[in-house]
């Protein structure tokens, strides 16, 4: 026996799953939000910090932007690790939950 898509809705499993992503997405989104708009920031507003040269033909910005576009990179990587191994797994208890019920 199906439950009706309502009651899926309103099970509390459901809204805890729900509020879990939502919370892991923004703290995700929030920590790549701050530092990109860093970055943005401190090339609007000091060009000599990121133009300093670390070494001969490097400039401090080149491994900041590489660090901003790996750090991408690996917050995508921890969002699919969790969403594979906790989300899916949450999911496929509330699908069985309620193919008992």
């Amino acid at each position: 026996m199906k439950k009706d898509p309502d009651a899926i809705i309103d099970s509390p499993e459901f809204k805890a799953l729900v509020a879990t992503q939502w919370s892991v997405s923004a703290v995700l989104s929030i920590i790549m939000l701050g530092v990109y708009f860093g970055f943005i920031l401190v090339l609007a507003f000091n060009k000599a910090l990121l133009g300093s040269m670390v070494s001969e033909g490097l400039s401090l910005g080149i491994p900041v932007g590489l660090f901003v576009i790996v750090l991408a990179w690996g917050l995508t990587g921890i969002y699919v690790y969790w969403a594979n191994d906790k989300y899916d797994a949450a999911v496929n208890a509330i699908r069985q939950s309620l193919r008992r019920s």
